[in-house]
């Protein structure tokens, strides 16, 4: 109920009910499509931006909710005082639902030179009380807030008073059901004749679900945020590592104690399309004793540190009963005891080779992994895999063995699933044994290497893949 005179001016003449109705209007057309938005948006899934925008559509929604009641209620005016009981505790105002902003807008009227009180039926139900007792005067108010919060209304109060400043802040009021009640609050003075003030209006508005949805919105930004520092830290810490574990092969690797190289060996690591996808693929060289190498790929389920970490276990158990003198097949049997024998359950798969220079043999196990491609004379074959199941499928498997004879100039290619983007099994390999001419021109490992980052790198792949390439020179 604003005064006709204010402390600077006369208030403002309301605005038709023409153009009141053309903005309920563009509201509700505003609501209708936001509403389809969030359908169209909406998930059931967990992840913290899912659940920051849905509390962003719900927050906007509830606002133009309110927009739209305190738009009819400019239009219809205020509504009369309720001639209803008093409101029992814990019951909602009447004419909204629980849980609403709908119908929260009141208003008062205090004056100074009478010490008398008006108030809204709104205003009464806003604040809980019975419309059948008298309003409450200035000075009696701040017994409805909450201590912390009088000081505030006080300074308002205050300040429109003595310096005829405009009234806008909020305050928490307890109601007599004991809930409590965010309450935004604006206001004036009002002179009188004599250029004194002789009331104060206000406009009180329960914002109670608002703040809540704001809080709400508020929290699971903070979440998200969280959420994507957690992940940025975890993705550094999964390079890192996985960094530090593989070898760092720029060109072509030269064994440390090896006399004559009797393998020219290359590898690269294909990134997946999303960087923070850091998974557990390896590929990996080592000399053992006799002249022998070791030549492994593989790869564990999963992605982020503790795949890394599982990653970097496994390797190293493989390097460290190679050296022990652990041939292939027993090797991988030993590798699926350890992963049955972790905390976390975990699968992986891995191709192991052991080659012997002096009579050129290769003896080689797979655990549910691609068998390794053999090209020779510009044509290429896959390899016959023995049988073995993937790491961490079963308890106490058995992996089989398979020997095969190299001749000088013979080229093995190792690889994981994804080397070939879009296409798995028997359709990847014929892509990569196409690549036999190619090969067959190339004049060191590293060239076949780039050969197959230049055919398949381009193309995004849903995870990170390996190739390693070890060609026979003597």
């Amino acid at each position: 109920m604003p005064s006709p005179v204010s402390a600077d001016r006369s208030a403002a003449h309301p605005p038709g009910p023409g153009s009141v109705d053309a903005l309920i209007t563009q509201t509700r057309r505003l609501k209708g499509e936001v509403d389809a938005v969030r359908r169209d948006a909406r998930s059931d899934g967990g992840d913290p931006e899912e659940r920051w925008q849905r509390a962003l559509y719900d927050l906007a929604l509830h606002q133009l909710d309110d927009l739209d009641a305190h738009l009819a209620q400019l239009r219809d005016g205020p509504e009369p005082e309720p001639a209803a009981p008093p409101i029992a505790p814990g019951e909602p105002p009447a004419g909204t639902a629980g849980g609403s902003l709908l119908s929260r807008v009141g208003s008062a009227e205090w004056h100074l030179l009478t010490d008398e009180a008006t108030w809204s039926g709104e205003l009464y139900q806003i604040l809980g009380r019975d419309p059948a007792e008298p309003a409450l005067t200035l000075d009696e108010l701040p017994s409805l807030v909450l201590d912390e919060d009088r000081p505030r209304l006080t300074a308002m109060v205050t300040d429109c008073l003595v310096d005829g400043k405009p009234i806008d802040g909020e305050f928490r009021v307890v109601r007599p059901d004991a809930t409590v009640r965010t309450v935004h609050m604006m206001g004036e003075p009002v002179l009188g004749a004599d250029g004194g003030t002789a009331s104060m209006w206000a406009v009180l508005r329960d914002v109670s679900e608002l703040r809540r949805h704001r809080r709400t919105v508020r929290e699971t930004r903070d979440s998200l945020q969280r959420h994507r520092r957690e992940e940025r830290t975890e993705q550094r810490i999964a390079v890192e590592l996985q960094e530090a574990v593989l070898p760092p092969w720029r060109g072509s690797l030269r064994l440390p104690h090896q006399g004559p190289r009797a393998l020219d060996l290359a590898a690269h690591q294909l990134p997946a399309a999303t960087a923070t996808l850091i998974g557990g693929g390896w590929y990996d060289a080592l000399e053992l004793s006799h002249g022998e190498t070791l030549l492994s790929v593989g790869d564990l389920t999963g992605h982020g540190v503790s795949v890394a970490s599982g990653m970097a276990t496994l390797l190293g158990a493989v390097r460290g009963m190679a050296m022990a003198g652990a041939h292939p097949g027993p090797l991988l049997a030993m590798l699926n005891r350890l992963l049955d024998a972790t905390v976390q359950p975990a699968l992986g798969s891995a191709v192991c080779c052991r080659y012997r220079p002096e009579t050129r043999t290769l003896v080689w196990a797979q655990a549910g992994h691609p068998a390794p491609l053999l090209y020779r004379d510009g044509t290429g074959c896959v390899l016959t895999a023995p049988d073995g199941v993937l790491l961490g499928a079963t308890s106490g498997a058995v992996y089989g063995q398979a020997e095969v004879t190299l001749e000088p100039g013979d080229l093995l290619l190792l690889h994981t699933d994804g080397l070939v983007p879009g296409h798995t099994g028997s359709a990847a390999v014929d892509r990569l044994l196409d690549l036999a001419p190619r090969f067959g021109a190339a004049r060191t490992a590293q060239d076949c290497v780039r050969t197959v980052a230049e055919e398949f790198g381009a193309t995004e792949r849903a995870d990170e893949a390996c190739v390693l390439v070890a060609r026979v020179t003597a």
